[in-house]
């Protein structure tokens, strides 16, 4: 392309930016290039330089500015005005058509009544996002995170070229608001690419291309989202202001017209069977694709319809996702590896011939516990079915009959500790290191003890963690509260803000009480809810210390074996260290629960063992859990003889069956609520 004459910078800049939006408005909303790469490419250059020529007329929401920006020091949380849920599956088209059956009775529907309009997306195996616009410029995309909040992701987003930066005048006025939800991906083609380049430089090859893109936007340098290539399509909304659209479908056709791209293939049905007939059309088609789709996401057109619908507290109920069986193929396993995790246990992995399915190159998988790998007879050298269980997760299914070698091999139980060489012990279908020192554990144990829900220690990452351990800066939980400024300056893409953030949060976290102590410590069969129940009857480590074995059976929901491991541990030499360290760095380890202990004897949930099961639609599950025990309740998660009452919510399933079988009381969610109002008067 030949460059035009010279002229007015500011008017060649507006000129040059408005071609280049339209050009990306052309190939990723409309899928009609206006103009090779090479030409997209000089007109790029050309506008970077006479920005740098002018930089009284710099404009963040410039094409030029996708380059990728300098490296930030961390994420922002964002608040989503509307959560971002998740959306209830299923593989079964008896559970669509049942599905189908609860919106029109939500819609009161009578039988002659006509079926609401129902659209069919593909959906996407990407990274959830939502992008805000305001006044038609990107103001912030996030992350969806727990649906709540999310990271702020807006300078990986601006290098998104299918991300527009503007919003286009077409139809009528942008919108003052605009909260488009959609899915960032890694093509096929692309992701392809990016494995053959680092396998040339000698780097580990991208497991799959959904965590490829997760990796690069939690990536603090956008640039590396510019040099993958990552695309975006628009699939839902969050708030809107100015823009009357009364359907989805009305609304994609809209944001499609400003430059936001959407999905071609999405298809408005009038019946569940033309729903049943496109999801079966599409399953063939899929493969031909140059990006993963694991299903259909079907939902109500009609936005008033699905406001009239509303959501649970997870999910809407006016849509669904239909997802397709997972992908099987033939391979040959060649290697079992021993993994140990936080409690002890020895996970089995299979490293096997590679093979490509779903969309990616399968090299390793899970075969869960020795008693599976007994049960399927597996033998090194075995031809093996995988099988990627939601499209993610690569299992081996079975051993291919007949197809066995001379020289294969049984694969046996380890005899020692692959990472301590300590001794292993089987407790039903695991085996277990019981080496309390084993610095495998230590690893795994530290990651636990500082998510969320045990510490919660912001800013203490998986990365960060294994920087810790490898640099000797951590062996034992209480170094993390002595950890050093200037040693953590000295570590990789650790800046002086990122670094005090961290020691803040340490700081604050020492206050959490000895639930979360115990929770985080990764003691076997003691997790958040037999953590919560131990704060509540001991007033401090001391106290718990004291206890014996039968103190601690008597507990509810302990029994004998919980509480011997339990024991054994705390009187271990680790255990009683832990403790002592913990409080020797400030770590707080009295009880916050323990003056709930005992409830009013009048609460109609005092002493009883209750079981939740089921969507409640007035409750956060976690909340509700804690609410009960706040009232003298033992809230377990499986249905038993020893269960008193059992709260069951919408599309409550084999809890609910259980409990019916063993003449168990059962609630609904209206009674729940009369008798929480009764408890708390």
């Amino acid at each position: 392309m030949t460059r035009p004459p010279a002229r007015n910078g500011a008017a060649r800049i507006e000129e040059l930016r408005t071609l280049l939006a339209e050009a990306n408005r052309a190939y990723y909303a409309d899928a009609e290039p206006i103009m090779p790469d090479s030409s997209y490419d000089t007109l790029m250059r050309e506008l970077i330089e006479l920005e740098a020529t002018h930089p009284e007329l710099a404009d963040a929401h410039s094409p030029s500015q996708r380059v990728g920006g300098m490296p930030i020091n961390g994420f922002r949380t964002v608040a989503h005005a509307l959560p971002m849920q998740s959306i209830d599956n299923t593989y079964d088209v008896d559970d669509l058509r049942a599905w189908h059956d609860r919106v029109r009775k939500g819609l009161g529907l009578d039988d002659d009544a006509p079926t609401p309009a129902l659209t069919c997306d593909p959906k996407i195996d990407g990274v959830a996002v939502s992008l805000r616009y305001e006044g038609g410029r990107l103001a912030v995309a996030v992350t969806r995170g727990d649906g709540q909040k999310g990271d702020d992701i807006t300078a990986q987003a601006t290098t998104i070229r299918a991300i527009p930066l503007r919003l286009r005048d077409t139809d009528g006025p942008v919108p003052t608001v605009l909260e488009v939800r959609g899915e960032i991906f890694i093509p096929n083609s692309e992701f392809a690419r990016i494995n053959t380049e680092r396998e040339a430089a000698g780097e580990a090859i991208l497991a799959n291309a959904r965590n490829a893109t997760a990796g690069t936007l939690k990536s603090l340098d956008p640039a590396i989202a510019r040099a993958r290539r990552l695309r975006f399509v628009a699939h839902g909304r969050g708030v809107v202001e100015g823009l009357p659209t009364p359907t989805y479908s009305g609304f994609l056709t809209r944001i499609k017209a400003m430059g936001v791209p959407v999905s071609p293939l999405v298809r408005t049905c009038d019946t569940i069977d033309a729903v049943v007939e496109t999801i079966e059309s599409f399953r063939a088609r899929r493969g031909e694709l140059d990006y993963g789709v694991d299903g259909m996401v079907v939902r109500v057109d009609d936005f008033d319809a699905q406001r009239t619908l509303g959501a649970t507290s997870k999910a809407p109920r006016w849509c669904i996702a239909y997802k397709y069986p997972a992908e099987r193929g033939t391979t040959r396993l060649e290697r079992v590896d021993w993994q140990v995790g936080k409690g002890g246990t020895l996970t089995p992995r299979a490293t096997m011939t590679p093979i490509f399915l779903a969309g990616t190159t399968v090299q390793h998988a899970t075969l869960h516990n020795i008693e599976e790998i007994q049960r399927k007879d597996l033998h090194l050298g075995d031809a093996v079915v995988i099988e990627k269980a939601g499209e993610i997760i690569p299992q081996v299914v079975e051993v291919v009959p007949g197809e066995r070698p001379k020289n294969a091999t049984p694969v046996a139980a380890p005899e020692a500790c692959p990472a301590c060489g300590g001794a292993v012990e089987r407790e039903g279908p695991k085996l277990y290191c019981v080496n309390p020192e084993c610095p495998a554990q230590f690893r795994e144990k530290l990651k636990w003890f500082v998510g969320r829900g045990q510490m919660d220690i912001d800013g203490m990452g998986e990365k960060l963690v294994d920087q810790l351990v490898d640099e000797r800066l951590i062996t034992h939980f209480a170094d993390l509260f002595t950890l050093d400024r200037d040693r953590l300056l000295a570590l990789p893409r650790m800046a002086e803000k990122s670094v005090d953030n961290l020691l803040a949060a340490l700081e604050a976290s020492k206050g959490r009480g000895l639930a979360r102590v115990l929770a985080g410590m990764g003691i076997r069969q003691i997790g958040t809810a037999a953590a919560r129940t131990l704060a509540r009857h001991f007033p401090d480590a001391d106290a718990l210390l004291a206890a014996d074995v039968e103190t601690l059976e008597a507990l509810p929901d302990f029994g004998e074996i919980t509480a011997r491991i339990l024991h054994d541990h705390l009187h271990s030499g680790a255990g009683r260290d832990a403790f002592r360290r913990l409080r020797a760095v400030g770590v707080d380890l009295t009880s916050q629960l323990y003056s709930e202990s005992a409830p009013d004897v009048d609460s109609p949930f005092a002493g009883k063992t209750i079981v939740l099961t089921g969507t409640l639609a007035s409750f956060d599950r976690s909340a509700l859990k804690e609410r009960l025990e706040t009232l003298g309740a033992n809230v377990t998660g499986s249905v038993s003889k020893r269960t008193d009452l059992v709260i069951a919510g919408e599309s409550a399933g084999s809890k609910l069956a259980k409990a019916q079988e063993l003449g168990i009381e059962v609630w609904d969610e209206d009674q729940l609520n009369k008798m929480l109002a009764s408890a708390t008067n």
